[in-house]
């Protein structure tokens, strides 16, 4: 095998020639764990029923079930398994996009500070309110302000260089990690701190059916808006100058990116707190399975993500009788998956 046919199968993936039965599969995996996660739990509840009750809004057929298995399906579940669906394929998309702007297959979501800075809005919001609502609004606000303020120190000459970026995200991110420890320091260890760290460490349990009509549409336009630019993430990871060499307005793509994935990171955070892991482990899998082209790559991601994270949930909610945090899963989840892909993994980032 001569070495430009060995460079050829480290660049494509498992499935590089079967991409359309690949996206296939994945879409029906997508569904059958968002069903799988609506039946199980500590009321098991068939697959007629679950779709009966979601479609008795626009069918009207005769009710078949109780009142508490309504409010189980509608109430509770349904909620989680959107939330998961939408934050699942939302950080892995931005693992994805990120990684091809910044040409580092070790970045992820959380690179520019935003989920620092979403932590500590939460975290300051703990302390001073009560109220949900409060809550999310500065957790999301926060995480705005994090990643503005990075770009703002990253900028020179009205040119953003990507280590510039890189070095800020960490500065900044450093800055609000410090601020939220200093929040649990001082909050009430009784009743304060015990919230501020559930928070952090993550749970799907937060989600509820207004969280989805808010914030659900501002991730899946930012998701939709990554996937219509995606060929041109290929060309920002060629390298600045060879991406304007070929007529691409590269401080346009990376405000585009940059704005986009804070948008879906700052909802995912207010929505279900800090998950770990997805945005950095699942396009490392997508590209064992597709190739290093974001234009196969970023659609898979997204489904992929949202697999992941709907399952990780169903683990966490059904495991054992108090539900485990969803961050603590996909470390826990994630780290040993990481250390195997780096292991076993042939495939160029």
């Amino acid at each position: 095998m001569s070495i430009d046919e060995r460079h050829d199968r480290k660049s494509s993936g498992l499935f590089a020639d079967n991409i359309p039965v690949l996206i296939v599969v994945l879409i029906a995996l997508t569904i059958g764990s968002a069903v799988l996660s609506l039946m199980i739990g500590r009321y098991w509840i068939d697959p007629g029923t679950i779709f009966s009750i979601i479609l008795h809004p626009i069918i009207h057929s005769e009710k078949t079930w109780t009142p508490t298995v309504e409010t189980v399906i509608m109430d509770v579940r349904l909620p989680r398994v959107i939330a998961g669906l939408l934050v699942g394929s939302g950080l892995a998309i931005c693992g994805a996009a990120y990684q091809g702007l910044f040409r580092n297959p070790l970045v992820s979501s959380e690179i520019l500070g935003v989920s620092s800075g979403a932590g500590f809005g939460a975290a300051i919001a703990i302390i001073l309110s009560e109220l949900m609502l409060v809550i999310q609004v500065s957790s999301f606000i926060f995480g705005l302000i994090a990643v503005g303020l990075t770009y703002w120190i990253a900028r020179v000459n009205r040119q953003t260089p990507i280590l510039m970026l890189i070095l800020s995200g960490i500065v900044v991110g450093s800055l609000f990690t410090a601020m939220t420890s200093i929040c649990k320091y001082v909050a009430d260890p009784m009743n304060k701190m015990p919230t501020i760290i559930f928070w952090l460490l993550g749970s799907l349990n937060h989600a509820t059916g207004y969280d989805i009509l808010v914030l659900g549409p501002v991730i899946f336009i930012c998701i939709i808006l990554l996937l219509l630019i995606r060929w041109r993430i290929n060309l920002i990871s060629m390298g600045d100058e060879d991406a304007k060499a070929l007529g691409v307005n590269t401080e346009h793509i990376k405000i585009i990116i940059i704005l986009t994935t804070t948008l879906i990171t700052a909802a995912s955070v207010t929505m279900c707190g800090l998950v770990g892991w997805i945005g950095l482990v699942i396009p490392h899998i997508g590209r064992i399975l597709v190739g290093p082209d974001n234009r196969h790559l970023l659609p898979v991601t997204v489904l992929i993500g949202a697999i992941f994270l709907v399952m990780v949930d169903t683990i966490a909610r059904t495991l054992t009788s108090a539900e485990i945090p969803i961050g603590l899963l996909t470390a826990a989840i994630g780290a040993p998956l990481f250390a195997i892909l780096i292991r076993v993994s042939r495939i160029g980032w």
